[in-house]
């Protein structure tokens, strides 16, 4: 193995995110019949840990924090919004086809049916580099 730090300085990286086109629901065709793909870009880790902060809630008694609380569900979905490219679900049209003013409302009427919304949901994660654990430790199980 080669231990030449140069490989990890600025510039480097093969690229700065990763962005992967992939099919959530298979109920929206494009012109020739295919399911049209979402568009997913990952995240920085700053704006992940804004994400988490903003979705944290302190518990304050007699003036000192003594717990904190995330919110897992409101955190996944607003990386959820902020990670999907295409399709914009704070496009106006959109918001205005559907009949909402909540981009989380738009993508839940959008991916209303069975699991497509937990599907988009955990390939967000994937995208940003969560969810690789638990496919290792499924295989390694299946070993």
């Amino acid at each position: 193995m080669n231990k030449n730090m140069a490989f990890f300085m600025k510039g480097r990286a093969k690229q700065e995110y990763i962005e992967e086109e992939v099919v959530i629901t298979k109920r929206f065709l494009d012109d020739k019949g295919e399911p049209i793909p979402f568009v997913l870009r990952s995240l920085p880790p700053k704006r992940i840990e804004e994400i988490q902060e903003d979705c944290t809630r302190r518990i304050v008694k007699k003036g000192r924090v003594v717990d904190e609380i995330l919110d897992s569900k409101r955190m996944a979905v607003k990386m959820a919004l902020e990670s999907t490219v295409f399709p914009d679900f704070r496009s106006a049209e959109l918001l205005e086809s559907y009949g909402v003013v909540d981009p989380v409302e738009a993508a839940r009427a959008v991916l209303s049916v069975g699991g497509e919304y937990t599907d988009w949901i955990n390939a967000v994660n994937r995208v940003n580099g969560y969810g690789d654990q638990d496919e290792d430790l499924v295989e390694e199980a299946k070993n």
